[in-house]
């Protein structure tokens, strides 16, 4: 599903200044970056976060989808509006994202 432009500046304002965030056009969405590892993409009017053992219980406790069958779960629209959450959220996805990458 095409990403609705207005919704993926508005998360980016967001995002922007926890790191060097930048987005790319992947998936029928976009894929967003913090210094090259992917931690979350985005598809219409949602985006999905990165998550593992670690971090999807909470995740499944917010009754989150998930993006197909890839390790990406949704940010509840109310969570982007808690600034303190979502950072949580954001660091603990660039963690498990940055991790990823190394591992390759």
């Amino acid at each position: 599903m095409a990403v609705d432009e207005e919704f993926k500046d508005q998360v980016m304002d967001l995002l922007l200044p926890l790191g060097d965030v930048t987005e790319k056009k992947m998936f029928g969405g976009y894929g967003i970056f913090e210094s090259g590892a992917m931690f979350a993409l985005m598809s219409g009017r949602a985006v999905y976060f990165k998550a593992d053992d670690s971090n999807r219980a909470q995740y499944e406790a917010m009754d989150s989808g998930r993006f197909g069958s890839m390790p990406y779960y949704r940010v509840p629209d109310e969570v982007l509006e808690e600034e303190p959450r979502l950072h949580r959220l954001v660091e603990e996805s660039v963690a498990l994202a940055h991790a990823a990458k190394k591992k390759k």
